[in-house]
């Protein structure tokens, strides 16, 4: 597959083994520390819409039912 009908999925995953081929122990520490350096970026391109939504709903609700517990 060439580069230009890549999606950016892909690419992304296409660079991330080569990097882990290239950098095992640098692949571990990112593993390690994922959670404190990723973004929302990283959340809802790993997800999709119908994934963001789902938690999108799911954070509404919770505030809700913590608006009508607490008033």
């Amino acid at each position: 597959m060439s580069n230009e009908k890549e999606s950016p999925e892909e690419r992304r995953e296409r660079l991330r083994q080569e990097e882990r081929k290239n950098n095992p122990g640098g692949n571990f520490h990112d593993g390690l520390n994922r959670s404190e350096h990723s973004n929302l970026a990283d959340l809802v391109g790993g997800l999709g819409w119908k994934g963001t939504g789902i938690i999108l709903l799911i954070i509404i609700i919770a505030l809700a039912v913590l608006w009508i517990f607490f008033s």
